[in-house]
């Protein structure tokens, strides 16, 4: 057996599937995560897995928005505790000003890069020497042009978007109001594609393969399969394409009838371009202390 009871109640979380199946599809794949997901989706037992994964880790997320430039960047920190502190705040904050104006090419060159005459690296160990708690950037995106922010939760996912419009329509409050619109769409409902141009060929192939491994399971005709299937991928695109998702404030619209509503009443064109969404911790696995073990491995 290639897993352990870490790993059953890992795929438990991630798909919502029962103990028995998660371990028969674990058993089936030899312990293979990403092929267990797909096992319990192909059985019809599990929805598709977000790119996300399991949200764990403690942090903040912040972003930054001046002069037609927007950054977006997390820093994770071991406990809520010291995340919820003025001092780690204004590092984030302090570190997506950074981003915006320096544009650093990674990590390391954003640790490199100085403000108030330190080096962001020196800023995050002197804060490490004040809490004595780990703690580390851990990504960050950069945006030029027209753009959105949003933060949620006090720094829990944070949001940019790129939209391209005219310098006019940017400048008026009906724009704004319905930037700020999308950015908490992308906020709420999580999308992973901007549209489904932007859904890599690879994914699609793997989907349809899920999809029709279901319908094929289900006991439909061979010659329906095919259409099913279709349906099945717009509905896909839907839920997963950022302009095709329901407008979470106006079920009747989707993201792109709204955007293109306020174009018409502000007498131009508004065209999403792009966006980055953040959620602190996302992909990463919370430490997890039990204190018995810590005391018993104390005394051995």
């Amino acid at each position: 057996m290639n897993f352990t009871a870490k790993d059953v109640q890992t795929l438990r979380e991630k798909t919502g599937c029962g103990m028995m199946d998660c371990k028969k599809a674990l058993v089936a794949t030899d312990g293979d995560m990403e092929k267990a997901i797909d096992f319990l989706r192909e059985k019809g037992l599990a929805s598709q897995a977000k790119k996300a994964g399991r949200i764990a880790a403690e942090g903040l997320v912040a972003t930054y928005v001046e002069n037609n430039v927007g950054a977006v960047v997390e820093i994770n920190s071991e406990t809520d505790f010291v995340a919820g502190s003025d001092g780690f705040k204004e590092l984030t904050a302090k570190v997506a000003k950074v981003v915006a104006e320096q544009n650093p090419a990674d990590v390391n060159a954003l640790l490199a890069c100085k403000t108030d005459g330190k080096t962001v690296e020196e800023l995050v160990q002197e804060l490490f020497l004040a809490v004595r708690e780990n703690m580390k950037i851990r990504r960050f995106a950069r945006m030029e042009g027209h753009i959105a922010s949003y933060v949620h939760a006090g720094g829990k996912i944070g949001v940019l978007v790129k939209f391209d419009t005219t310098d006019e329509i940017a400048a008026s409050d009906a724009f704004k109001v319905m930037a700020k619109d999308v950015a908490m769409q992308i906020a709420a409902a999580n999308p992973l594609f901007l549209n489904r141009e932007s859904v890599p060929a690879e994914t699609v192939e793997h989907e349809k393969k899920i999809m029709t491994e279901q319908v094929v399971a289900e006991g439909k005709p061979a010659n329906i399969a095919e259409k099913i299937v279709m349906g099945k991928m717009g509905k896909y695109y839907k839920e997963n394409c950022l302009v095709e998702q329901v407008f979470v404030k106006d079920n009747d619209l989707t993201v792109q009838k709204y955007v293109d509503g306020v174009a018409k009443q502000l007498g131009g064109d508004i065209k999403i371009v792009a966006f980055e969404r953040f959620e602190k911790g996302e992909g990463l696995e919370k430490r997890s202390d039990n204190f018995a073990d810590e005391v018993a491995s104390m005394i051995k």
